[in-house]
């Protein structure tokens, strides 16, 4: 029998990266399963967004769900944008746009005080058995002009300490350190005691 695991997204790049690395399971998302509904994420936290949304995914499957809440924490900015990544300049925004506004705010600025991270947390959900959270993180900085428009959101701008952006590494480099990576491989190591 196949293990299926649901994603409360439709992120294609986020699925597709749980996909490449949860491997042994069938990656399902929301649009796969026809479900259409608007979660609000209004948490504090990575933590709550990730629960606020695999809770409520969950409870209109009945079944296993994992949830993914991150976004990008710099340093030098008390970790703005943090849980806003997605929206802090509206929902209209694209992320050409939240990517040049990063970059313009740190424009100036010594490469220590460009420092940063990708926080991701996973919330697994199993209705009313079990609920787990899973973080990861990843340290770089911001990089004051996009060498290569490649990968998906913040990977154009977010340079590691080798001096590559994690557009330029490209995916499958990315999928061994990435901040998603990190968390997902705790998720699996939780998801290969329980199924």
């Amino acid at each position: 029998m196949e293990k299926e695991i649901i994603v409360a997204s439709n992120n294609e790049g986020k699925i597709r990266e749980i996909q490449d690395i949860l491997n042994e399971y069938k990656v399902i998302s929301m649009k796969d399963l026809g479900i259409d509904i608007e979660i609000e994420e209004n948490g504090e936290t990575f933590e709550e967004n990730a629960f606020i949304k695999a809770r409520a995914i969950a409870k209109v499957t009945g079944k296993l769900c994992i949830a993914d809440d991150s976004g990008l924490c710099m340093e030098a900015f008390n970790g703005f944008p943090g849980i806003k990544t997605a929206r802090f300049l509206g929902e209209n925004a694209t992320q050409a746009e939240r990517n040049q506004y990063i970059m313009e705010k740190v424009q100036g600025l010594p490469k220590e005080k460009r420092k940063c991270k990708f926080v991701c947390t996973i919330a697994a959900v199993i209705p009313e058995q079990e609920e787990k959270v899973f973080r990861g993180e990843l340290e770089g900085y911001i990089t004051t002009e996009i060498k290569i428009d490649g990968g998906f959101g913040m990977d154009p701008i977010f340079e590691l300490e080798n001096g590559k952006t994690l557009a330029e590494i490209g995916t499958k480099e990315k999928d061994k350190i990435s901040h998603r990576y990190k968390a997902l491989i705790q998720l699996k190591e939780y998801l290969e005691k329980i199924m």
